[in-house]
């Protein structure tokens, strides 16, 4: 099971585990190395994220494979950014709804088929078979575009966008992972039809470019916008754009989330038709667009090190933990008062910031449990910081520290903040821009993809040669698969050929292996 050999953040104190006789700061000593993590980030990634995810509280393991419980400190994260998406669909005039968990599944030929491997069905109620199995939505096209064709009926009912937040099951049997691949998650998915085709191109890309904020402005990770490939693209769907993002520790891309154009192909399966300005019969064009709980667990891997998480601050629950560093014979109330102060100051402007006041625990213990949940900035307030009316501030980032008087207190703690955000997203950047390959034969992909490189390569954009790129590189560890065509496209000069084909080539394209 993933939890042995896993701690909480007092560990495992039971009267088996330490003797009685033990010292209380015998005890205190094994929280404190109980605390740490056993994996190293560069050394055994799968198992650091594993640990890293429970020590930093962001989710538990659950007793049925692949499903998580997702902790306070995780859901704080996706209450944020859906804070944030909610208000910005809003002022798109898309309203929010929800459907039901269960649906029947029948329509649209490609579709089914491409989640079927993954759908759950409800067979029994009781001891009773069930006349009919019900799915447990994967996606909801087929529960909802019914009702569309039962409330669409003029031109005056367009456009129809609707947005709901709810959860998702998709029973995947390979490699689950918290967040990143699970049989359960939370995410939103919009679902809109419109009169035109024009329309529905532009909300695909406003949409997308939501996602992009949420990536680089909150989670600081950079990501590339760009259009899926044929073979890659949503089931059923006329075209999927996506924004990619990247981990350089496994050398793997990861589909951050991303924004359909379905075309008409539902609106002529589930008869979603309707009366245009001239009086004739037309068909909707719709999108659909969801991000999930993958993003929390995209950022964790790109900035997570061997002391634990490493929050940005505009997601982080908690921006400043503010801690009491007390000495023998120190006015300890003094001290505590001033931490009050401080918080209550930071807390007026909008910063979140906590005190960690907990006497049972050593200033050394709260310290390191902070840099485990990520806390992207820690003020210590000591007998030498209360005498001189100064705090002492450690960034998580990079360690740095520095004496900040209180007079001027929230304006560089505002000004710290902003910087840790921005320096996550550029070291992110120059990591992954550092993985970025581009190649132009088969030889130099292959020698590529084996250093754990994002490829650029041009490509003739066949699908039979894609398809035979995944048969080619299929190994133990996976089997390389178009990740994008970034819509901002490099040069192509006349007579350049296909990496994988030899034929000429039509664009830029990066592969790689991915999650």
């Amino acid at each position: 099971m993933h939890r042995i050999g896993l701690f909480s953040e007092v560990g495992d104190l039971s009267p088996g585990s330490v003797e009685k006789s033990a010292s209380k700061g015998k005890k205190e000593m094994m929280r404190e190395t109980r605390l740490g993590l056993s994996k190293k980030k560069d050394v055994n990634f799968g198992e650091w994220y594993s640990e890293v995810v429970v020590k930093g509280e962001m989710i538990e393991y659950y007793d049925i494979s692949g499903c998580y419980i997702v902790r306070p400190w995780a859901m704080s994260i996706w209450e944020i950014m859906q804070t944030f998406f909610d208000a910005e669909i809003k002022q798109m005039k898309i309203k929010n709804c929800y459907f039901p968990l269960f649906g029947v599944q029948q329509k649209e030929k490609d579709h089914i088929e491409g989640f079927a491997p993954e759908v759950a069905w409800v067979t029994k109620s009781g001891e009773s078979e069930l006349e009919m199995p019900i799915a447990i939505r994967p996606t909801s096209e087929t529960i909802m575009h019914p009702y569309f064709s039962k409330w669409i009926r003029g031109h005056r009912d367009l456009p129809l966008r609707l947005n709901q937040w709810c959860n998702i099951v998709r029973w995947e049997f390979s490699d689950p992972t918290p967040f990143i691949r699970s049989r359960e998650f939370l995410w939103q998915e919009g679902h809109t039809a419109f009169a035109t085709k024009e329309e529905a191109d532009t909300e695909v890309l406003e949409i997308l470019e939501l996602y992009r904020r949420i990536y680089e402005e909150f989670l600081a990770v950079p990501v590339i916008k760009g259009k899926k490939s044929e073979h890659e693209k949503f089931a059923g769907g006329l075209y999927t754009t996506t924004v990619e993002a990247f981990v350089p520790n496994t050398g793997r891309g990861v589909q951050g989330a991303t924004s359909h154009c379905l075309g008409q192909n539902f609106a002529k399966t589930f008869e979603i038709n309707f009366e245009n300005e001239k009086g004739e019969k037309a068909m909707v064009w719709q999108n659909s667009w969801a991000y999930t709980t993958r993003t929390i667990g995209v950022m964790v891997m790109v900035h997570g090190d061997d002391k634990g998480l490493v929050l940005p601050p505009k997601v982080a629950s908690v921006q400043v933990i503010v801690i009491p560093d007390p000495y023998k014979d120190a006015d300890m109330q003094g001290i505590f008062d001033a931490c009050a102060a401080t918080v209550k100051s930071l807390n007026e402007v909008g910063i979140r910031a906590e005190a960690d006041l907990r006497d049972n625990y050593s200033p050394g213990w709260k310290y390191s449990h902070w840099e485990m949940k990520g806390v992207p900035l820690r003020i210590e307030i000591g007998p030498k910081d209360f005498a001189n009316n100064q705090v002492h501030a450690v960034r998580r980032d990079s360690a740095a520290k520095i004496d900040i008087p209180m007079a001027d207190l929230v304006e560089k703690v505002k000004d710290m903040l902003d910087n840790i955000q921005q320096s996550l997203f550029e070291c992110a950047k120059q990591k992954r821009d550092a993985c970025i390959q581009v190649v132009h034969t088969w030889e130099e992909f292959v020698e590529a993809l084996g250093r754990k490189k994002m490829i650029l390569a041009p490509w003739c954009d066949d699908e039979e040669v894609e398809k035979d790129v995944k048969a080619r590189t299929k190994g133990d560890i996976g089997a390389a698969k178009s990740l994008c065509s970034p819509f901002n496209q490099p040069e192509l000069p006349e007579g350049t050929l296909c990496f994988a084909s030899g034929k000429p080539a039509k664009k830029w394209t990066y592969w790689g292996r991915s999650y």
